[in-house]
């Protein structure tokens, strides 16, 4: 479901129900009785057919977009079990640790699901993710929902990896991507040799919201063998860009005017109108409700309204001129967690590198061959 795209909505999908940007509803299809509630009204099941379709609502006062489902929208629609990883840091961390079809993955600390689903697109049909998480609870409810949501490459496992390791009886792991998510990742890093594919390069990436615990993760990866330690922070802007419409001079100099005229015509009929009211002691609505109507009428062939709502005009209307322009979002997402990168050479690379990935001497890399060009040398010399 998540990972390949159909158009048809059957009985039992799992379709988004994107009402705004940030209000997005899981729903799961049921076409004989099911009905989805929100304030915008009613959404009855059986007229789900298509995705990417716009449903109105029972009532006709509102509509709502149904959406295929994919991990980034299912991390901003999801039931939330713990803390999740978001769409901004899960993208980084998949193409660091080099995650692609047929990649075996282990993953410690299942929790709500969200890198889970994006992961298992990643790795695709041919790859493995083996996710663990020690909370029984929470490991069943993530089972069941792997389960609805066909991630069959996803293996989930109920243990404390800090303590019992990674194991897994009659299943050769040979991971070569590692995403911890723990509260004490040092404890989990020691029994990461017996898992991970000592044929290729491995890496690791630990996914921390303290800065202490990074300090210690970052001991226990030295101290395992691994390389290449890096810490990143990732801090995401949105930026939103449009096309403004230009203005001349004269354009913005006729519409002061035009405010400036209607703001001291609205004065002088109020004051008309209070003196009326003041005089007669019966208020004037009717007559306000006909000069609005009158005003609007009036207006509207100019092409803009004065008052600075203006005429409703497509972006991009090749009537008009129009300039590109882009800003940053006001508000700008706060720190979510350190990200703690490493690696761990292959047997063969151990051999030709230090700890400081620095070429050892061919003296260490060889000592036997050394040995003997030493004794050739010295028969020669003999």
């Amino acid at each position: 479901m998540f990972s390949a795209y159909k158009d048809t909505i059957e009985d039992g999908d799992l379709v988004l129900g994107w009402m705004t940007r940030t209000a997005i509803k899981p729903i799961v299809v049921e076409k004989k009785e099911g009905l989805f509630n929100t304030r915008y009204g009613a959404f009855p099941h059986r007229n789900m057919d298509k995705y990417g379709a716009q449903l109105g609502s029972m009532s006709k006062q509102g509509f709502i977009h149904l959406i295929h489902p994919t991990p980034e929208l299912w991390t901003l629609s999801l039931p939330h079990r713990t803390q999740i990883v978001y769409t901004t840091d899960s993208s980084y961390i998949v193409q660091r640790l080099k995650i692609r079809p047929g990649s075996t993955v282990i993953e410690s600390g299942t929790g709500s699901g969200s890198f889970t689903h994006a992961i298992s697109r990643s790795a695709g049909p041919t790859g493995k993710v083996y996710s663990y998480e020690f909370h029984e609870e929470r490991y069943t409810l993530a089972k069941q929902e792997f389960e609805r949501h066909q991630l069959h490459n996803v293996v989930p496992t109920h243990r404390d990896v800090c303590t019992d390791g990674f194991d897994i009886e009659n299943t050769e792991v040979n991971a070569t991507a590692v995403f911890l998510d723990l509260p004490a990742p040092w404890t989990a890093i020691p029994h990461l040799e017996r898992v991970i594919d000592r044929s290729v390069v491995s890496r690791v990436c630990c996914f921390s919201p303290c800065f202490e615990q990074v300090v210690k993760a970052v001991q226990a990866l030295q101290e395992a063998g691994w390389v290449d330690i890096e810490m990143v922070e990732v801090a995401a802007k949105r930026w939103e860009s449009r096309l403004e419409m230009k203005r001349s001079l004269d354009e913005a100099i006729t519409r002061l005017r035009d405010v400036k005229s209607r703001r001291e015509t609205g004065l002088a009929k109020r004051n008309a109108r209070i003196k009326v009211e003041a005089e007669t002691g019966v208020e004037e609505e009717e007559s306000d409700e006909r000069d609005a109507k009158r005003t609007k009428i009036e207006s509207g062939h100019r092409g803009y309204n004065p008052w600075g709502k203006g005429q409703k005009i497509k972006e991009g209307d090749e009537s008009f001129e129009w300039t590109e322009v882009s800003k940053c979002e006001q508000e700008i997402k706060s720190h979510t967690s350190y990200l703690l990168f490493a690696s761990r050479l292959p047997k063969l690379g151990e051999e030709v590198f230090d700890k400081d990935m620095c070429v050892r001497p061919y003296s260490e890399r060889c000592p036997e061959a050394s040995t003997e060009s030493t004794e050739d040398a010295t028969k020669t010399e003999a």
